[in-house]
């Protein structure tokens, strides 16, 4: 039976830790194809959250002893909201059962220069 873990994310000003509403986060999930699929697209509210989203992720047995595959599923993240950078977080990690929280860190135009996107990229973990 395939696992699950859950992706919540938070969207906020980079300096002032104020909450962004209207930001459109489409999370796409890495599969064991190697493609990408969209999960969904939502819109951060007045809070800057998103709704829980869940990822179907490995067994959690990948994690309980060495030289299993991954124990975690991995996902890329992209915010976008006129008037701010285009951030893009990739391979975000979930892991069967856990709820993860990812926040995300929108920086105003004015202060980037005119850059047009920011990437993130998260380095595995060392298991």
């Amino acid at each position: 039976m395939p696992s699950s873990g859950t992706l919540l994310t938070r969207v906020f000003t980079s300096r002032g830790q104020l909450p962004v509403e209207d930001t459109a986060v489409s999370i796409v999930q890495h599969g064991a194809d190697g493609q990408q699929h969209l999960v969904n697209i939502q819109t951060s509210d007045q809070s800057g959250n998103t709704q829980p989203t869940v990822l179907e992720t490995p067994d959690v047995e990948n994690s309980l002893s060495p030289g299993q595959p991954l124990p975690f599923a991995l996902c890329d993240i992209w915010a976008e909201r006129p008037g701010y950078q285009l951030l893009l977080i990739q391979n975000v990690q979930i892991f069967p059962g856990v709820v993860s929280i990812q926040d995300l860190p929108m920086i105003p135009l004015a202060e980037t220069g005119g850059r047009p996107a920011d990437r993130v990229d998260i380095s595995p973990q060392d298991l």
